[in-house]
């Protein structure tokens, strides 16, 4: 029943959001920067004893920064400001949160850039500590790297050109080209849900989406989350034609087997407790997308 509650809960949520893009000024929604810097300057901090306890954390303590497989281009999730030099979103409240807890300095961190397809490659080859870049927690990755969490839970949507009236859902697919990022979940779900699609794989985000836009491709499939902040970013271009799918488990890639996944698993039980899961979703999400008054129940720790 709980866990019903929590699927309605999330539903809503989504079904705000969408609800509300018509509400949206010309101008995307920017993150309030103040609000999210000391959001990632309040955590807490893990005492010596919690360090020592793991190898993971001990090696990145010694090495002096989180190294961190992340993006600069998800405008929800970690997104670079141009400005400043500093990442904000979702996803990036979380690394930084997490470099705190580990070095009480949220900016102990190092950025490198991930595609959908370079993940799991960048933590074999230990270019990274870990990996936080809307990565759904798949059986398949699960055979080469470990999770922590899952974090967050999203679910497949179709990103329209705006006055699209030929796609209005899933059935609509069929012998339509279908845009989709190579090396995500998207081309399994396409296969799953829309086998008559005529899937076009792309590198990354952003080439799908101009697919869509200059009519390379009829539909974008992907996670929900990353359609609703294409449209937040880009006020008039797009259009949601429908969210569909299981829940999609969001989890921080590590090294497989590490004893990383307990300790971040810990540090996500303590953002959870303290608030602040709740805080970073307010002014990552909820404040930018005209969504739910109040924050979705995160998903429980250790779900994989």
């Amino acid at each position: 029943m709980k866990q019903i509650s929590k699927l309605l809960a999330v539903l809503l949520a989504l079904s705000l959001a969408l609800t509300a893009f018509a509400a949206f000024a010309e101008e995307a929604v920017g993150i309030d920067k103040a609000a999210f810097d000391a959001l990632v300057a309040s955590g807490p901090v893990a005492d010596d004893d919690t360090i020592a306890s793991s190898e993971w954390a001990s090696k990145v303590k010694s090495a002096g920064k989180l190294r961190v497989g992340t993006t600069a281009q998800s405008f929800l999730f970690s997104l670079l400001d141009e400005e400043d030099g500093n990442y904000r979103g979702f996803d990036a409240g979380l690394y930084q949160l997490l470099a705190n807890y580990i070095f009480g300095d949220p900016t102990a961190w190092e950025f490198t850039q991930v595609t959908s397809s370079t993940r799991e490659d960048v933590l074999i080859s230990d270019q990274v500590d870990a990996v936080f870049a809307t990565y759904s927690i798949l059986p398949s990755r699960q055979e080469v790297i470990s999770f922590a969490g899952p974090y967050f839970t999203s679910k497949q949507g179709i990103l329209v050109a705006a006055g699209n009236e030929d796609i209005k859902g899933l059935e609509d697919l069929a012998g339509k080209i279908v845009a989709t990022q190579q090396g995500s979940s998207g081309p399994a779900i396409l296969e799953q849900y829309a086998p008559e699609a005529v899937v076009q794989e792309e590198i990354d985000d952003e080439t799908a989406r101009q697919d869509v836009e200059v009519g390379r491709a009829d539909a974008y499939v992907t996670d929900y989350t990353l359609i609703l902040g294409s449209i937040v970013r880009n006020p008039g271009k797009y259009a949601v034609a429908g969210i569909f799918g299981e829940d999609d488990n969001y989890g921080i890639g590590l090294p497989k087997d590490s004893d990383g996944v307990a300790f971040v698993n810990d540090f996500l039980q303590k953002i959870e407790d303290a608030g602040l899961w709740t805080q970073l979703w307010q002014v990552s999400l909820g404040d930018r997308t005209g969504g739910a008054e109040s924050a979705p129940e995160p998903p429980a720790i250790g779900l994989e």
